[in-house]
């Protein structure tokens, strides 16, 4: 196989990563829609906002004013993994430039601080839960803010890292000449935006640098430590050199590239930073009740 079919199939894993990656974890948003009138309306739901303001929870607007019409929603939130009893706050029609929403807002919590919550919905006679009964709450987590110098870059080198890693894979399997130098720019990229930008991105989100092994459980420091790993051990085993016989080459590649695919097929954020309330009803500050949850 040619190398541009090689880079055509590595740009379309790539971005099949970028969209998995972008539509699972527990920080994206939770979509859904309901039903008014006859029409369906879709709904995105937060779950992860910046500490430096409240969550906004916006359902969209159905219309219409008679009876049949009438929309009343109501936000049900408490704090996550704690005993307190639910606040219920009403929903209030905003209207913007692009169309009317409701709106209703969850209380800023420090970094990490998670807030659980439902919305009850009627329009005209029918009510609705969401998400429905039986099914878990909504947990949304705040963050400190991230410097989009740090932040963006640090997107890049991860996405950028993939392709490349994935490029390299695909030279192991099919031969191409190219694998050796594809694997050594695979292994800066994930050094540069997952060793090195990744932990400064925790820091200013959750005032940790890095909260996986050994320091702690978090699952997406802890990946990131077995990718980077494992195309450390491929680089160190291929060399700087093309061998006379490069199957034991291409097959630690090959293996390198398999862990990272599995690593991102593993959804973002989960067991990240969560701020324990019972330390922090304690009197401890909330930059010291810092953990690692679910």
């Amino acid at each position: 196989m040619s190398k541009g079919w090689l880079w055509v199939l590595a740009v379309l894993i790539m971005i099949s990563a970028v969209v998995y990656q972008r539509t699972t974890g527990p920080t994206y948003p939770f979509r859904g829609t309901f039903d008014a009138a006859g029409q369906s309306h879709k709904y995105r739901l937060v779950r992860s906002q910046e500490t430096s303001g409240e969550a906004r929870v916006a359902l969209p607007d159905p219309g219409g004013s008679s009876d049949e019409m009438k929309f009343e929603a109501k936000l049900n939130h408490k704090r996550f993994k704690t005993d307190d009893p639910f606040t219920i706050v009403s929903f209030v029609k905003e209207t913007k430039e692009d169309g009317a929403e409701w709106a209703a807002y969850l209380p800023i919590q420090p970094a990490a601080g998670k807030m659980e919550y439902f919305v009850t919905l009627t329009v005209g006679e029918k009510s609705t839960r969401i998400p429905a009964e039986g099914q878990d709450n909504i947990v949304l987590r705040y963050k400190d803010p991230v410097p989009d110098a740090i932040l963006w870059p640090h997107i890049f080198m991860m996405f950028f890292s993939v392709l490349i890693g994935m490029r390299a894979g695909l030279a192991a399997i099919f031969g191409a000449d190219d694998m050796r130098k594809l694997a050594f720019i695979a292994l800066t990229g994930m050094t540069l935006g997952g060793m090195i930008l990744g932990p400064i991105v925790q820091k200013y989100a959750f005032g940790e640098y890095w909260t996986g092994f050994p320091f702690g459980g978090d699952l997406t420091d802890n990946k990131m430590l077995i990718m980077w790993v494992s195309w450390l051990i491929a680089a160190a085993a291929i060399g700087g050199r093309e061998k006379k016989n490069e199957k034991v080459s291409r097959a630690v590649v090959l293996a390198a590239a398999l862990v990272m695919t599995g690593v991102y097929l593993i959804p973002h954020s989960m067991r990240g930073s969560e701020l324990d309330y019972s330390q922090v009803d304690e009197g401890v500050d909330p930059s010291e009740a810092i953990g690692t949850g679910d």
